[in-house]
């Protein structure tokens, strides 16, 4: 995928999540891009953070974290 299509599309699930307290928010982002991307777009997505993440919103790198530990912890 095009990383400004995936940085747009994780940024908007963002959007919709920053309404929320910060742990709610924290959490629908994480899940929702856990359970709804493939496993090649979480793996870009990680990739991208991992290189720098310009333009992620700050949730979208908190649950980028989050994913990274959970793959580390079942691995």
């Amino acid at each position: 995928m095009d990383s400004d299509k995936m940085v747009r599309q994780a940024n908007q699930i963002a959007q919709y999540f920053s309404a929320y307290p910060q742990a709610r928010a924290e959490e629908g982002v994480r899940g929702h891009i856990r359970k709804f991307w493939e496993p090649r777009m979480r793996a870009q997505l990680i990739e991208y953070h991992e290189g720098g993440g310009e333009g992620l919103h700050p949730l979208v790198s908190t649950a980028v974290a989050a994913i990274k530990a959970e793959t580390r912890e079942s691995a």
